[in-house]
């Protein structure tokens, strides 16, 4: 089946691009404008076949378990900055750490977001993914310091610990366990309960169906007829939308917006009183925001259960930190609060190598609004840049034996150094990044503390998202040592 799912789906990408030919104009990327820079050296590189570009090249390295191998071909021949042409359009890719940052701290008169076609018809035109300028950096603003705040990290602990207990307490010692789908499970309802207070029952389990609906469109044919991917897609986030205007509606009766402190994403937003944060706009940004829930934190999550599998230091170490603190805490008689667990310096290392090697997400894309020189590198008006996180993250020039999973060395390394961007950077930088830490701490704590485990074989599937192939299936025992 995953090898007929693989033609499937570079058929479909085929197919894609013959779609953008012929319904769109062919990009302007090949000139270089009538700024400063006209004539201006291209970086070197290839633009591939016509049309196709270097994609299916591409793709066929992503679908490898060495998925950076066609940018470190090409910037064996090319230098890290180099130009290609993928996903429709004419594009400068850069795994030089420097240039990277710059593009991720330009604004909006340098660069924009650009994604392929399906993703921005299901984002929608006001979604934060997509808007730019003074309204992004308001709604990103908003939403950065609620996530940020003790309230909501206090309430993400508190629901962390419930649904993270409930779930484990029904694991059974003689079934496999999927992680990744446990950890879905829990991070989704933890997610939606801190964008619009849903608690599970009916409506949260109609949102999860709908949900897996619209995000298997993210990357799919861009056609809209019925019955097609795209369409089936569409009709999901309308139903999503649909709960959400509900739940937004029933906020302004209550008239209790403005008299408490925001409960979650949607009082925040709807507190703001400049009066550009319509309903519509709320709406459909919550259903976006959704989305971690489902792909990158779960998957941090098993990734970081695979890791540790693999390295049974690391595994006695962090689980030896864990246990200190769970005994200490049960030895005053006090609950685990969301500073305990960001506290630990070994856990929060693990976190962090693993976000340094499973490169959740491989890189972004932007789109040069004007000519633009970075580091002598000249990138035209018009052209893409693909900022590649994971050539950077495994860079032997950055980091010793970057392909080995070695949580020791962030005692001394700088994160904050351009060469991790885990969660992207600038204006853009994902707001959840702590919220994402925090309960990969708690997972990780209750499971290392609960349960010795046995992992079976599975490796990890690279594009078009991250994920483990199997779903990460381990054989657990309950601890009974106190």
């Amino acid at each position: 089946m995953d090898s007929v799912w693989s033609v499937f789906f570079v058929a479909s990408i085929f197919l894609f691009f013959l779609c953008a030919i012929f319904l769109y104009k062919k990009t302007s990327g090949h000139k270089t404008g009538s700024s400063q820079y006209r004539r201006s050296p291209l970086p070197l590189g290839t633009l591939g076949w016509p049309f196709l570009g270097e994609t299916l090249d591409f793709i066929a390295c992503a679908y490898t378990d060495q998925p950076e191998s066609f940018m470190e071909k090409r910037r064996r021949m090319y230098g890290k900055v180099f130009k290609s042409h993928i996903f429709g359009s004419a594009t400068i890719v850069s795994t030089d750490a420097e240039v990277s940052r710059s593009v991720l701290q330009s604004d909006a008169t340098t660069f924009v977001p650009s994604y392929p076609k399906s993703l921005t018809e299901l984002m929608g035109k006001s979604s934060i993914l997509l808007i730019n300028g003074s309204l992004q950096r308001r709604i990103h603003g908003l939403i950065g310091a609620f996530f940020k705040s003790s309230s909501l990290k206090a309430q993400i602990t508190h629901d962390m610990h419930k649904y993270v207990q409930e779930s484990m307490a029904v694991w059974k010692e003689n079934h496999p366990i999927y992680i990744q789908d446990e950890a879905k499970k829990i991070a989704f309802q933890v997610l939606v309960k801190a964008l619009i207070s849903l608690d599970p029952g009916q409506e949260m389990e109609f949102l999860m169906k709908q949900f897996q609906e619209f995000i298997a469109g993210l990357m799919s044919v861009p056609i809209k007829i019925p019955g097609s991917r795209l369409y089936r897609s569409l009709q999901a986030k309308k139903k999503m939308v649909k709960l959400v205007h509900k739940v937004i509606q029933e906020k302004r009766d209550s008239s209790s917006i403005h008299s408490t402190l925001p409960k979650d994403v949607v009082d925040v937003l709807l507190n703001d009183t400049s009066e550009l944060l319509t309903d519509e706009l709320i709406s459909d940004n919550m259903i976006d925001l959704m989305i971690p829930g489902e792909d990158s934190v779960p998957v941090l999550m098993a990734l970081t259960v695979k890791y540790l599998s693999d390295c049974p230091a690391a595994l006695h170490q962090l689980t030896e930190e864990n246990m200190k603190l769970k005994k200490l805490k049960d030895r005053l008689g006090e609950p685990l609060c969301w500073s305990d667990y960001l506290s630990l310096p070994f856990t929060q290392n693990v976190i962090t190598e693993t976000l340094r090697m499973g490169n959740i997400i491989n890189g972004v894309i932007r789109k040069a609004m004007k000519d633009v020189k970075i580091k002598g590198y000249f990138i035209p008006k018009g052209w893409c840049v693909f900022a590649y996180f994971r050539s950077v993250h495994l860079d032997d020039n950055q980091y010793d034996s970057p392909h080995q999973f070695n949580p020791w060395r962030w005692h001394e390394k700088d994160m904050s150094t351009c060469s991790f961007t885990p969660f992207g950077g600038g204006q853009r930088l994902c707001p959840g990044l702590d919220l994402a830490r925090l309960e990969v701490s708690i997972f990780i704590h209750h499971f290392v503390t609960q349960f010795r485990w046995e992992a079976e074989d599975d490796s990890i599937v690279n594009f078009p998202t991250v994920r483990m192939k199997q779903r990460m299936p381990v054989w657990v025992k309950r601890r009974t040592d106190p």
